[in-house]
């Protein structure tokens, strides 16, 4: 799995959007692909749902299934 989160990473983000000038410029990029991997794409294995969003209604359904004692 991590080779191929690395190779999405690599093909969407470094060979796509480059020629890169310095450092920050990199960083900052690379902090702004994260953001949208982890909270904005649509993945399919979630029904095309952010996966932020899929978080956030698991949370929510948990709080309203009542607890047995």
């Amino acid at each position: 799995m991590a080779e191929a989160l690395n190779g999405t990473f690599k093909a969407e983000l470094i060979e796509m959007q480059g020629p890169w000038t310095g450092f920050d410029q990199v960083e900052r990029a690379i902090f702004q692909w994260v953001t949208w991997y982890n909270e904005e794409r649509l993945h399919s294995a979630l029904d095309y749902v952010p996966p932020a969003e899929y978080e956030q209604d698991y949370w929510r359904s948990r709080e309203q299934v009542p607890q047995s004692a």
